[in-house]
C-alpha cells in the first residue's frame, strides 16, 4: 500500500487555497518571529502559481491588530506586539507572489478579542461558500496556532481539508510541533506535499 506521498490529487472546481498569516512580523526580522518561518514563501509561491493556473480562488488571512489589542504583553496577552494595522509587520513580504484577485481575510481587529482561525469573526466561510467550495488546502504559520485553529474550523464547517505540511512552521520546533500535526490528521484533515498535486 502506498505511503500516501505517491498518491496524486487533481485540482478541481470547488478547490481554495487559503494562506494563514504569512506577514512580515511571523517572518525572520518580525517581531514575533516563527523559526525558519520564511521556509514557507517560496512552497507556497509554487502552490499559488498552481491554484491561479487553475483559475481556483486563493485567500489570505492575516492578524491586523490595533495597537492596544488585548493579546499583547502590555495588555496582559501573551504575545509581544505583532501585525498592527497598516504597519509594515502587518504587511504580506514582497516575496509571497499573491495574485491581485487574492481574498484577504483580515482577522483580530477588535481590542477586545483576539482570534487564531481565519473563519473567527470573518467573511470567510461565506466567501467559500459563495465560490462553491468544497475542498480547502490550508498552509501558513504558525502550524500550532493560526494554522491549527483554521483547520479545526474548515473542518467544523465541513470542508474536506487538506494541510500543506510542506508549507507551515511551528513556534515549537521540537519534532511533534505542540502536536499539532497530529491533532489535524486525528481530526480529519489530510496531510499533503506538493507533488502529490497534479500540475
Amino acid at each position: 500500500m502506498s505511503d500516501g506521498r505517491h498518491a496524486k490529487i487533481g485540482l478541481q472546481a470547488g478547490d481554495a487555497l487559503i494562506l494563514v498569516d504569512v506577514q512580515n512580523d511571523f517572518l525572520p526580522g518580525g517581531s514575533l518571529a516563527v523559526p525558519a518561518g520564511n521556509e514557507v514563501v517560496p512552497v507556497l509561491n509554487r502552490y499559488l502559481a498552481l491554484f491561479h493556473s487553475h483559475r481556483l480562488p486563493v485567500f489570505a488571512t492575516r492578524d491586523w491588530h490595533p495597537p492596544d489589542h488585548c493579546s499583547f504583553q502590555r495588555q496582559g496577552g501573551p504575545w509581544p506586539a505583532h501585525c498592527i494595522a497598516a504597519t509594515r509587520g502587518a504587511a504580506f513580504p514582497a516575496s509571497l507572489h499573491l495574485p491581485a484577485d487574492t481574498f484577504v481575510i483580515s482577522k483580530a481587529t477588535a481590542r477586545e478579542r483576539d482570534a487564531y482561525s481565519g473563519f473567527d469573526n470573518t467573511q470567510l466561510d461565506s466567501l467559500l461558500k459563495s465560490a462553491g467550495t468544497v475542498r480547502v488546502f490550508i498552509g501558513g504559520l504558525a502550524t500550532e496556532y493560526c494554522v491549527l485553529d483554521t483547520v479545526k474550523d474548515a473542518l467544523r464547517y465541513h470542508y474536506a481539508t487538506f494541510v500543506l505540511e510542506d508549507a507551515i512552521r511551528a513556534i515549537d520546533t521540537s519534532l511533534n510541533h505542540g502536536g499539532a500535526r497530529e491533532q489535524m490528521k486525528t481530526l480529519g484533515a489530510i496531510p499533503i506535499h506538493l507533488e502529490m498535486l497534479n500540475a
